[in-house]
């Protein structure tokens, strides 16, 4: 599956959960997320290499936790994820294969997620991540075969900005918090 991705640091939390309310959507409770990052043993950045991310989901504290795989292939530069995710019933041992195929962790990532489905392809989401001190709006879209690149990418864009933003960065979570959340920021095109 293609997603495209855009992310922000959220300017004003309150503002947003209120133009939130104000539709008459809601966001979900807060969903726990960890997530270990591995790469390959030769990765280097804007290669496009796979990496691989076991994450552990806590929905409901009264539910057992959720474990997946997730193999994302981003291509620099555009936004956009090539990703596949499967459900795993034995995290210990999807963590050893990972070590036998060659990868290895370079990061993991804690946060806080509330989510809204904003329609059947796109999710907004309200990321509070650990040693970052802010939150960030991510919107994910699934990009259709055939469908123009950038013009999902504007209409992401136009969705940040009606939510309030300015900018937006291109950095993961694991970059934002190697760096201490040090990144570029980028100015959303006039619309």
């Amino acid at each position: 599956m293609k997603k495209l991705i855009v992310k922000s640091r959220l300017l004003d939390e309150n503002r947003f959960t209120t133009q939130i309310a104000d539709i008459g959507r809601e966001l979900t409770p807060v969903i726990w997320q960890h997530e270990r990052v591995y790469v390959p043993h030769d990765y280097r950045e804007g290669q496009n290499l796979p990496r691989l991310i076991t994450r552990t989901e806590v929905r409901d504290t009264n539910m057992p936790a959720i474990y997946s795989l997730h193999l994302k292939r981003h291509i620099e530069g555009s936004g956009l994820d090539w990703v596949n995710v499967t459900k795993v019933s034995d995290y210990n041992e999807t963590s050893g294969i990972i070590h036998q195929l060659g990868f290895q962790k370079v990061a993991e990532i804690s946060r806080q997620r509330r989510e809204l489905m904003l329609d059947e392809r796109t999710v907004i989401y309200l990321d509070r991540v650990e040693g970052l001190n802010e939150a960030f709006l991510k919107i994910e879209a699934d990009l259709e075969e055939g469908e123009p690149i950038d013009a999902l990418r504007q209409d992401l864009f136009k969705i940040l900005e009606m939510l309030g933003q300015k900018t937006f960065v291109m950095e993961t979570y694991a970059n934002l918090t190697a760096h201490n959340g040090a990144a570029q920021e980028y100015l959303l095109p006039e619309q």
